[in-house]
């Protein structure tokens, strides 16, 4: 009985170009990501200090600032 050849896939190495590709898009999702918390973060901080500066909110240092507490308070405070 004469054998039958079985073809078997050759495995090759890592292809270069494949490799830099998907570094490439792995690192550019990774820095979208990044930068999109950084603009959400410089959002709220603009939006906090536009409405300390426009007197709708007020901080006010508590007793416990020692240990590095502020309370925001949502009111303006009386004027004195």
């Amino acid at each position: 009985m004469a054998g039958h050849r079985i073809p078997h896939v050759t495995l090759k190495g890592p292809s270069v170009v494949k490799e830099i590709c998907m570094g490439l898009t792995a690192g550019l999702m990774a820095a979208g990501l990044w930068k999109m918390q950084h603009w959400n973060q410089q959002r709220k901080t603009r939006a906090f200090y536009d409405m300390l500066e426009k007197g709708e909110i007020s901080v006010v240092v508590s007793e416990d600032f020692c240990r590095g507490f502020v309370v925001l308070a949502t009111e303006p405070l009386p004027p004195e």
